[in-house]
C-alpha cells in the first residue's frame, strides 16, 4: 500500500503529465484582445514567445505587458500592429524604437509597485507566461531567476502558462507556486539569457566614479546595486570593507566574489541578517549556478523588496543609482532624452528615498561627467537644466550625493546656490566656466 506521501506524489505528478502540451498548442488559448503578462529579464520564455509572434495574425490587439526583457525583438516588429501591442513598465534596448516610434506603449511606474498593477486589478490578466524550475517532491515549481516581478502577476492571472525548464535554477524565498496553480505546461531543457556585466568603454572613468562611491560605504552598510559596468565596478572597491550585506532588486555574478572573500556576509543587517535579499537575477551561467537551492539568497516579491518602508528598516543603507543628466538644482534625468523614452524609473526612488530614511542611510546618484553623441559631440551631464521634455526620476528633494569622476557633491540639506556651486564643481573641466556662467544668469550664483 502507497503512503500518504506517495499518494500526494502520484497525485501531483500525473496532475503534471496532463498539461504538458507543445508552446504552440498553449498559445492557442490566447484570445483577441487578451491581456498577457510576460516574465522578463533572464527569464523571458522564448519558445512560448515565438509561439505567440507565429500565432499574432490569427490575433488582434492582444495587450502585452512585460518588464526589461532581454531577447530579440520579433515581437515589438512592425508587422506586429493591431495584432500584438507592447506595454513596458520598463523600456529595454530591444523595445525602445518601437516606443519611441508610438508602436509599442510604455507605462510610468514605480517598480515596488509594477506588480500592484495586476494584484490590485489595475491591469486585469487574462495569461500569465512565466518560466520555472521543475517541481520538488511536493509539486512545487521555484520562478527562479525573476521571482519578485512574475510571481503576484501569475498568481492573480486567469490562466497561467508555464515553460518547465531544468536549467532553471531553483530560488529561495517567495518564490513557490505549485503546479496545480499552472493550467499548460511545456518542458523544455534551455540556457537562460545572460548579461555579463563587462566593463564599459571608459572603464578607466568608470572606475574611478566607483571609488568615489567605495568611499561613502560604511562598514556594516547593507547595499542596492542596479545594472551596468558602474555597480560592477563598485563591487571590485569593496573587498576591504567588513561585514556588508545585499537588499537589492536584482544581483548579478559580482555579488558572488564578494561572498567568497567574507565581504558580504550580513552579519550586521537590521532585515534579514545573514541573507542576500533580491527580486530578480541578471548576469551569467555562474550565478543561475551559484543561487541554485542556495540558502545564501533569498527572492523576494518587488513590491516587497522595493517598498522604501521596508527598505529604510535596513541600517547604513547605500543605495547606488545611475542618471543621464542631473540639474544644478539637483533633479536627476534617468528615464528619457529629452522626450524621447530610454529605460524608466526602475528602482531608483524606491531605494533612494528608502536609503534617505535609513539610520545612517547614504543614497548616491552616479554618472560620468560628459556623454559622447554620435557624431562624436562631447556634452556634459551637469547641467543647467534638464532638456526639454526630460524626465524627473529622482527629484531635487529627495537627492542627497551626486558622484561624477571629478568627486562627490553632498546636496542634502544644501540652498540652490550650494548645490549649483558642488555640482559645477564635479563637472567636467571643459564645462565648469560655462555652467557657472549659466547658473549667475539663472541667479542661482552670484559674481
Amino acid at each position: 500500500m502507497l503512503s500518504k506521501t506517495q499518494d500526494f506524489m502520484t497525485d501531483w505528478q500525473q496532475s503534471y503529465r496532463s498539461r504538458i502540451t507543445t508552446p504552440e498548442e498553449a498559445v492557442k488559448v490566447i484570445k483577441s484582445g487578451d491581456r498577457v503578462f510576460l516574465t522578463g529579464n533572464a527569464s523571458v520564455p522564448l519558445p512560448l514567445l515565438d509561439a505567440l509572434v507565429k500565432r499574432a495574425p490569427e490575433l488582434r490587439d492582444v495587450e502585452v505587458c512585460h518588464p526589461l526583457t532581454i531577447c530579440p525583438a520579433d515581437y515589438v516588429a512592425p508587422a506586429m500592429a493591431g495584432h500584438l501591442r507592447i506595454n513596458s513598465m520598463f523600456i529595454s534596448a530591444n523595445v525602445r524604437k518601437a516606443v519611441n516610434e508610438g508602436r509599442a506603449d510604455f507605462t510610468p511606474v514605480m517598480l515596488s509597485e509594477f506588480p500592484l498593477l495586476f494584484k490590485n486589478g489595475h491591469l486585469p490578466l487574462d495569461i500569465a507566461l512565466i518560466h520555472v524550475s521543475p517541481p520538488d517532491r511536493d509539486g512545487f515549481c521555484s520562478m527562479g531567476a525573476e521571482s519578485g516581478l512574475t510571481i503576484s502577476a501569475a498568481e492573480v492571472s486567469k490562466i497561467v502558462i508555464a515553460q518547465v525548464n531544468t536549467q532553471m535554477p531553483r530560488t529561495l524565498g517567495d518564490t513557490a507556486m505549485h503546479i496545480d496553480k499552472m493550467h499548460h505546461i511545456i518542458p523544455c531543457d534551455t540556457p537562460l539569457f545572460e548579461m555579463p556585466m563587462g566593463e564599459d568603454a571608459d572603464q578607466a572613468i568608470v572606475e574611478q566614479i566607483a571609488a568615489h562611491i567605495a568611499s561613502l560605504i560604511p562598514d556594516g552598510a547593507t547595499m542596492q546595486l542596479g545594472i551596468g559596468a558602474l555597480p560592477n565596478a563598485v563591487l571590485k572597491f569593496l573587498f576591504d570593507k567588513k561585514d556588508l550585506g545585499i537588499h537589492s532588486e536584482l544581483i548579478s555574478d559580482g555579488v558572488i566574489d564578494l561572498v567568497e572573500a567574507g565581504v558580504v556576509n550580513g552579519s550586521r543587517k537590521s532585515l534579514h541578517p545573514g541573507k542576500i535579499i533580491c527580486g530578480f537575477l541578471l548576469g551569467t551561467k555562474r550565478l543561475y549556478d551559484w543561487v541554485d537551492n542556495n540558502p545564501l539568497v533569498e527572492l523576494h516579491r518587488t513590491e516587497y523588496v522595493n517598498d522604501p518602508f521596508v527598505v529604510a528598516q535596513n541600517e547604513r543603507m547605500v543605495a547606488i543609482n545611475s542618471a543621464i543628466e542631473v540639474d544644478l538644482t539637483g533633479q536627476v534625468c534617468a528615464d528619457s532624452i529629452g522626450p524621447k523614452m530610454h529605460s524608466a524609473v526602475g528602482g531608483q526612488l524606491d531605494f533612494i528615498f528608502g536609503s534617505s530614511r535609513s539610520k545612517g542611510g547614504v543614497p548616491i546618484i552616479a554618472l560620468p561627467s560628459t556623454s559622447t553623441l554620435r557624431d562624436g559631440t562631447v556634452i556634459s551631464k551637469i547641467v543647467p537644466m534638464l532638456k526639454l521634455g526630460a524626465g524627473v526620476v529622482t527629484s531635487r528633494n529627495h537627492v542627497h550625493f551626486v558622484v561624477t569622476e571629478y568627486g562627490v557633491a553632498d546636496l542634502y540639506g544644501k540652498t540652490v546656490r550650494q548645490r549649483a556651486a558642488a555640482l559645477a564643481d564635479i563637472a567636467h573641466p571643459r564645462f565648469r566656466d560655462e555652467i557657472r556662467a549659466q547658473a549667475r544668469e539663472l541667479n542661482y550664483l552670484q559674481g
